[in-house]
C-alpha cells in the first residue's frame, strides 16, 4: 500500500522507491510500476511526469484529465520548483555566475551560492537508452547545483570518502539530465550504472539521487503545495 506524501480530490504526491518504474516497461517483468500501484488505490490517478527507475523521491499524479493538463502545463512552463539531492564523486568546485543574465532567472533564490551546468543534451541513438552532450544538435539543458554544507550537512548521513553531497535544481527536464550533467563535469553520481566508471558505481548499492522537494501552485485551489522528503541515503 502506498502512503501519500500529499493527497486531495485533485492530485496525489507519492514517494517512489529506487528501482521501481514510474510507468510500465516492455515485457511482462516490467508491468509493476508506480502508476499501476497508484491506480490500485486511486483508480483515477494519471501520470504527470516521471523519474528514472533508479531515482527515488517525489512524483505528482493527477486525478482528472483537466488537472493532468494543468500540471503538465506548469511543468512545461517551468513553474514547478524541483530540488534533488545527490552524492557525487569528488569535490565539485563552485563556478562563476554565467555571463548570460537570462540564465539567472532559473537560479534558486535562497541566498546560497549556486553554480550552473549548461550543456545541451541529445539521445545517443547508437547506445540507447544513454544520452550524450552535443553542442551542435543537443537540446538546451541547464542544472543548478551547490554542495550541502553547514549544520544541515552535519545532520545527514555521512557520505563515502571522496564524495560530496549536492543539491540539484534542474531548469530543464531532459532524460538523464542530472546524471549526465554531473558526469560531464567530472563528478558522476555514486551508484550510477549508466554514466559512472565501475569504481564509482561500486561506491553505493544504488543510484544516490533523490527527488527530495517539489513545490507548485495547486491547479484547482490556487493554494501553494510544497512537499519535502528526508534524505534516504
Amino acid at each position: 500500500m502506498l502512503i501519500p506524501v500529499y493527497e486531495d480530490a485533485h492530485l496525489v504526491v507519492l514517494n517512489k522507491p529506487s528501482g521501481l518504474l514510474c510507468v510500465p516497461g516492455k515485457g511482462p517483468d516490467k508491468l509493476d510500476c508506480l502508476s499501476s500501484r497508484a491506480q490500485e488505490q486511486w483508480p483515477d490517478a494519471l501520470v504527470v511526469h516521471r523519474l528514472d527507475q533508479a531515482t527515488s523521491g517525489l512524483v505528482v499524479m493527477a486525478r482528472s484529465l483537466a488537472v493532468q493538463r494543468a500540471l503538465g502545463d506548469a511543468f512545461a512552463a517551468r513553474k514547478v520548483d524541483k530540488r534533488y539531492m545527490a552524492v557525487a564523486s569528488g569535490s565539485p568546485v563552485p563556478q562563476p555566475m554565467p555571463a548570460d543574465t537570462g540564465l539567472l532567472t532559473g537560479m534558486p533564490q535562497d541566498g546560497e551560492r549556486w553554480s550552473l551546468i549548461d550543456l545541451p543534451l541529445i539521445a545517443d541513438w547508437e547506445r540507447r537508452p544513454l544520452q550524450r552532450v552535443d553542442h551542435v544538435i543537443g537540446k538546451p539543458s541547464q542544472t543548478w547545483w551547490r554542495a550541502e554544507t553547514g549544520p544541515q550537512a552535519a545532520a545527514l548521513p555521512a557520505t563515502p570518502v571522496g564524495s560530496t553531497r549536492l543539491w540539484l535544481a534542474p531548469v530543464t527536464g531532459r532524460t538523464h539530465q542530472l546524471r549526465l550533467h554531473l558526469q560531464a563535469i567530472g563528478h558522476p553520481i555514486l551508484g550510477d550504472s549508466l554514466y559512472a566508471a565501475p569504481e564509482v558505481q561500486a561506491m553505493a548499492p544504488r543510484l544516490l539521487l533523490q527527488a527530495q522537494h517539489i513545490a507548485f501552485m495547486h491547479p484547482v485551489t490556487q493554494v501553494p503545495v510544497a512537499c519535502t522528503l528526508p534524505a534516504d541515503f
